[in-house]
């Protein structure tokens, strides 16, 4: 039997086809380390860190990293509504080119209008009625506002103290035995209410030196301590401290930060922080009704550039659904704040247990603030004593 030899394969490659690739590899090779050279000699402030990698990821739908995950299990995917499930690559391209969400006209409007990106705020949980449309904001007061010496109504707070309920509360089954454990503050101390102002109708103007939204921490405090729970308030008049260091509106968490941390350090005991603010919408938005008596609405604020934000998410996502199963409506829901035009941290960087609590808008009375300071103390203790049994060590003997 014959073997048949195969015929010898030759292979020939051109030079110039090698010369190419050879270029390639070389011209490859001096782009990437131009790359890295401008990467390198840039500011830091401008170089690639994790903090810009996380603002670009922010441009993605969360539906993208689901559908990433997708490729992988087609289980993630049905996560999605049906008409979503697959995915819109030309909607994708065009967010990632400018950064404009089609789905929602306030990336496109932030910015373009000016002072607009100050509503890009993220409803985490919504509310009773809570939309795009009536989330908390704050309006900065002019300077001559500040500095204006207004008439109050000493008899609006006076008639607001008689008309709490006055039955006493039992004796608390339990208290933190002297220590106080709660710090509440105010960041925008003179933020106020109309009806406490004589003769103020406009609500740009609703800001004042002693009778301001400091009265509810006051009335927190109180009910807090009702139910065993050691808490302090600090007044510190930030506005005035702004005017006399020369700082502006826009510094004043720099100036209740100092408070703060000067708490932390003269108190080890404390371990939740409640900055307390006013909303400046009107009373269609910030007042509800349960069992025929008006209550000033509250809403929770997360700073979301604060790199463990989750934490605080978790106390006020906690607090907003106690506060819907014991005061159906008083909760505008969770608001997380980031970005241009906002601080974006609110200090809740220095504590996993601190929250930004907005009372009532500028419409409220103090009647109506009062008894939302009592309801939220209400779930406030029921939080506390509940998260203290949990935390509490475990007796030896039952180890």
């Amino acid at each position: 039997m014959k073997r048949r030899r195969s015929p010898n394969v030759v292979i020939t490659v051109p030079g110039a086809s090698l010369k190419k690739l050879f270029m390639l590899v070389i011209l490859g090779c001096m782009m990437m380390f131009m790359l890295v050279g401008a990467l390198t000699s840039l500011r830091p402030e401008y170089r690639p860190s994790s903090s810009s990698l996380n603002d670009m990821a922010a441009h993605f739908p969360e539906e993208t990293f689901i559908r990433l995950f997708g490729l992988e299990n087609r289980y993630f995917t049905q996560l999605l509504p049906k008409e979503r499930q697959q995915t819109n690559y030309s909607s994708l391209l065009f967010r990632l080119a400018t950064s404009i969400n089609p789905d929602d006209p306030r990336s496109l409007l932030g910015s373009e209008l000016p002072g607009f990106a100050l509503y890009d705020s993220k409803i985490l949980i919504a509310g009773e009625g809570t939309d795009y449309t009536n989330i908390p904001y704050e309006s900065a007061p002019p300077l001559e506002v500040m500095l204006a010496e207004r008439q109050a109504s000493v008899e609006e707070l006076q008639q607001a103290e008689q008309n709490q309920d006055k039955k006493p509360l039992p004796p608390p089954a339990q208290t933190t035995g002297g220590r106080k454990v709660v710090y509440i503050y105010h960041t925008h101390t003179r933020e106020s209410y109309l009806p406490a102002l004589k003769g103020v109708t406009d609500p740009d103007l609703a800001f004042h030196r002693n009778v301001n939204v400091t009265k509810v921490g006051e009335k927190l405090m109180e009910e807090l301590e009702k139910r065993g729970i050691g808490a302090q308030v600090n007044k510190t008049d930030i506005e005035a401290e702004l005017l006399k260091k020369g700082m502006k509106y826009g510094q004043a968490y720099n100036m209740s930060r100092q408070t703060v941390v000067a708490a932390m350090k003269q108190n080890r005991d404390l371990q939740y922080f409640i900055d307390i603010h006013r909303d400046a919408h009107r009373r269609q938005h910030t007042t509800t009704t349960i069992n025929g008596v008006d209550y000033a609405r509250v809403a929770f604020i997360v700073g979301g550039e604060n790199a463990e934000y989750e934490k605080n998410l978790q106390l006020a996502t906690e607090l907003h659904h106690l506060l819907q199963k014991k005061y159906p409506g008083l909760s505008r829901g969770v608001i997380k704040k980031q970005g241009a035009g906002t601080d974006g941290k609110f200090n809740q960087d220095l504590s996993e247990n601190a929250i930004l609590v907005e009372f009532g808008g500028v419409d409220n009375t103090f009647a109506e603030l009062f008894r939302s300071a009592a309801a939220f103390a209400d779930v406030f203790s029921e939080y506390y004593w509940q998260a203290e049994k949990v935390e509490a060590p475990v007796p030896a003997e039952e180890k």
